[in-house]
């Protein structure tokens, strides 16, 4: 099957109340263009630059997507992702939240933003330490800047073979959400952003509303670049 056949596929087989944000990264205009004709709505980009190079290539049809930040931002790529992304779902330090809220009040606007959790505690992966009062402190924080609005929990997990491997991670993100829904008053966390292409059915069973998806989409690329976020 092509991309469009691709995306109707999986969009008919999970619930509707299931966001699936398309994991853009390497993906040329062409193949962005199929996956929007079919209905895509969310494209999510690991890179500053490869994002803006992907929304001014798309012109005005750019404008009617949302775009989210999927891969880690550095703080000097603040400015530039501000201007694109309309969600950052890799907010892992009060330092970093400090940092996009500050320049947001600058262009006077008010950006989405989820807590990554490390799920997993890989040492190479970036995210917050899964434990509850850690993250619950971080929410908190978050939660009293003007220019961010808090929404939501992402993860990635260890990287597995078989997606049942992976079960219990979401599992573990799952409860801290719900807790964090119970406790955090002044927040509005409504998505659980967890699954990728091997394991997004697993992960929408244990609870996640959001999804991201690459290569179950698009096919394989040309080589394997050992980035899990697709």
């Amino acid at each position: 099957m092509g991309i469009k056949e691709n995306y109707l596929q999986i969009r008919k087989e999970i619930p509707g109340y299931v966001k699936i944000v398309l994991a853009a990264k390497m993906r040329t205009k062409e193949e962005i263009e199929e996956v929007i004709d079919a209905g895509g709505e969310i494209i999510g980009e690991n890179y500053v630059q490869e994002a803006e190079r992907m929304y001014e290539s798309l012109g005005e049809e750019a404008k009617r997507l949302k775009w989210h930040m999927i891969g880690s931002l550095q703080k000097n790529k603040i400015n530039k992702a501000l201007r694109v992304f309309d969600c950052i779902q890799t907010i892992d330090s009060p330092e970093l939240a400090e940092a996009v809220n500050k320049r947001a009040q600058n262009l006077n606007r008010v950006i989405s933003v989820f807590i990554e959790v490390n799920i997993g505690s890989e040492i190479t992966k970036a995210g917050v330490e899964p434990n509850y009062e850690i993250v619950k402190k971080l929410a908190e924080y978050m939660s009293g800047l003007r220019y961010l609005r808090l929404e939501g929990l992402m993860t990635m997990g260890p990287r597995v073979g078989n997606p049942e491997d992976s079960r219990v991670y979401f599992r573990k993100t799952k409860d801290i959400f719900e807790k964090l829904q119970k406790e955090i008053s002044n927040g509005d966390l409504r998505y659980l952003s967890m699954g990728m292409s091997n394991s997004y059915k697993v992960a929408i069973e244990e609870g996640a509303n959001m999804v991201r998806l690459g290569t179950v989409i698009f096919g394989k690329r040309g080589y394997d670049d050992g980035n899990i976020n697709r």
